[in-house]
């Protein structure tokens, strides 16, 4: 792997892109696992036609993150 710096205005890009980004977080019912799922705001009737997220606290979050099981879905 190579190691080189990230581009200087990576941070403003990352900035820019997020003001087009739409997300939820929660849990799938009858699951235990933490999700989040992003996608642009344009695909955001998309997000309507996927299994209900219910909530999950933080506590529930920072241990998924930590344990690295938290499971991010794309919705395009």
């Amino acid at each position: 792997m190579i190691d080189t710096p990230p581009p200087d205005d990576l941070a403003e890009q990352l900035e820019s892109l997020g003001g087009h980004l739409v997300w939820r977080l929660g849990k799938h019912e009858g699951r235990d696992e933490v999700v989040v799922r992003v996608g642009f705001a344009s695909a955001t009737p998309r997000f309507a036609h996927l299994p209900k997220l219910h909530s999950a606290s933080e506590a529930e979050l920072k241990d998924a993150l930590a344990s690295g099981t938290i499971v991010i879905e794309w919705v395009g």
